[in-house]
């Protein structure tokens, strides 16, 4: 559930148009699907924030894992013919946590969530790989590091520290302060899922970062 407000100024191309459903109603789906005639997905939408999958886990199983399935069942629905790309958008956090001498993450590293937020993503992935070889449905896996930029939700650490230094506040400190993680800015994130979409191979698996 994006914040709403981040669109209304926001100069779209004359062939966009905005519905707001919900991707755990099959009902409005398949509607999308069928009214728009649905060509390619670029599936973004998920529960995202980790203390918020602590706290009520349930929203990210039915967001991520339900909401995922429902997108899947009506892509296999309604694309009977053609060339179509079913591009879901994961995380990196479906591998865990690197020490600092670990390799970095590749798609061969194992799936090893720690947390609901990426247990349920993980779960998606192997969703989408399971329609991928279980149906030959043109699906694509993208596993990214985090995003940051413009209008990003206060929850997350780079506004939220940015605010509080502002305000002369405390920042606070994960664990004892010696994690270390990886950002990607989230218009280059973007040009590598159109990228992706329009050349990527059907089946694949890429990680941005």
């Amino acid at each position: 559930a994006g914040n709403l407000e981040n669109l209304k100024d926001v100069d779209f191309a004359p062939n966009y148009v905005f519905v707001k459903g919900d991707i755990v109603s099959v009902n409005d789906v398949q509607e999308v699907f069928a009214k728009y005639a649905i060509t390619d997905v670029i599936h973004l939408a998920a529960e995202s924030h980790v203390d918020r999958s602590i706290e009520g886990p349930m929203d990210f199983v039915m967001t991520n894992v339900v909401g995922t399935v429902n997108l899947l069942q009506a892509a296999k629905e309604y694309w009977k013919e053609g060339e179509h790309v079913f591009h879901h958008v994961s995380t990196d956090e479906v591998f865990g946590s690197l020490g600092f001498e670990d390799a970095p993450f590749s798609t061969k590293s194992a799936y090893k969530p720690n947390s609901p937020y990426a247990a349920s993503k993980a779960c998606s992935d192997m969703l989408v790989r399971s329609y991928v070889k279980t149906f030959k449905f043109p699906g694509i896996i993208t596993n990214c590091s985090n995003n940051f930029g413009p209008r990003q939700f206060p929850e997350k650490l780079i506004p939220l520290a940015v605010k509080r230094i502002k305000n002369l506040e405390p920042v606070p400190i994960y664990g004892k302060g010696d994690n270390v993680r990886d950002w990607i800015y989230v218009k280059d994130h973007v040009n590598a899922l159109i990228l992706i979409l329009l050349n990527g191979r059907i089946g694949g698996q890429y990680l941005i970062g």
